[in-house]
């Protein structure tokens, strides 16, 4: 447990004024790494006051007892939420009744096995996007861990950049953990409640309020990979059925919303994942199917074409 005091923690904080941000950390089996999480919190230094919100989905292996200890340390830090039965595995997920509970003006995220690594992290966040409100987010890098140490970032060197609102409107990949943006999303769309990776949908969502901005000068978090982990543990072919899911999910939103740019442009992904997903044969058949569907519609445009010219 942090050796810092709730004292220390708050201190310069003026008590008058609300948390600037809501870390939010929903968690479910974790006891081995929640501590660490917790800590890496606590371990932030900043001028502003902010709180921390975790969501115990009714962990069996002594998680929430963990949570519940800190909680009891750091009373006017740590705001618990435990659940007597799993909302995951009714198909409930914690967005967004927990960002709805979250009163800072910003959402931090950070899954309760991952944890950060640089105590100046939050101040460095806030402090941008207080300074620039043309962004609605910004993120920086995470290095893969698992028993065996670390193994490299989690980003690639193409996505260790800003973003664009269009980017983002399009599910522009972002480390979930390192993410602080302005707490703007309140309610999930209803084409999107089912949808297995919410985190695509949040930036999408949010790149209707601003940019994104890629921080490098902060010390990447910590991506947990374990056997216990929702997504970093399913085979690929689950991953790509996930992703799939969240793509149609997306495309089905801005089709409803009449955005036909964006949607044809999940459309295309969805077709892309669709063939990632089965075999070679099964993919040579679908594209020579397309193939011949394209020439089709061709020969029979170019025929009424010649018809009407006659």
């Amino acid at each position: 447990m942090s050796s810092r005091t709730e004292a220390q923690i708050m201190q310069g904080w003026d008590p008058a004024h609300a948390p600037r941000v809501s870390i939010t950390c929903p968690a479910y089996n974790q006891r081995e790494y929640i501590a660490q999480t917790l800590d890496s919190f606590l371990a932030q230094e900043t001028d502003f006051p902010f709180e921390i919100l975790v969501n115990d989905d009714a962990s069996s292996d002594g998680t929430a007892e963990i949570i519940a200890e800190y909680a009891q340390r750091y009373p006017r830090l740590v705001r618990p939420v435990f659940h007597a039965q799993n909302q995951y595995q009714q198909g409930k997920y914690c967005f967004p009744a927990l960002f709805n509970l979250a009163r800072g003006r910003y959402i931090a995220y950070c899954d309760g096995d991952d944890f950060w690594c640089d105590p100046h992290k939050l101040q460095k966040q806030v402090s941008f996007l207080e300074a620039h409100p043309d962004y609605v987010i910004t993120y920086h890098d995470a290095v893969v861990v698992d028993t065996q140490g670390e193994h490299g970032l989690q980003l690639g060197p193409q996505l260790r950049c800003d973003a664009t609102g269009m980017d983002l409107l399009k599910g522009r990949r972002i480390s979930t953990l390192t993410a602080v943006f302005r707490n703007v999303l309140h309610e999930l769309p209803r084409e999107l409640e089912q949808a297995p990776m919410l985190d695509l949908c949040w930036w999408s969502l949010l790149g209707a309020h601003g940019k994104g901005k890629f921080m490098a000068d902060i010390t990447p978090g910590g991506y947990r990979v374990h056997c216990g982990g929702v997504f970093s543990m399913r085979s690929n072919k689950r991953k790509i059925h996930m992703s799939l899911q969240t793509h149609m999910a997306l495309a089905n939103y801005y089709q409803h919303q009449g955005d036909q740019a964006l949607y044809e442009h999940y459309l295309v992904q969805v077709f892309g994942l669709a063939l990632a997903a089965i075999s070679p044969g099964q993919k040579l058949l679908a594209l020579a199917l397309m193939l011949r569907n394209v020439t089709f519609n061709l020969f029979r445009r170019l025929s009424v074409r010649a018809t009407r010219a006659r």
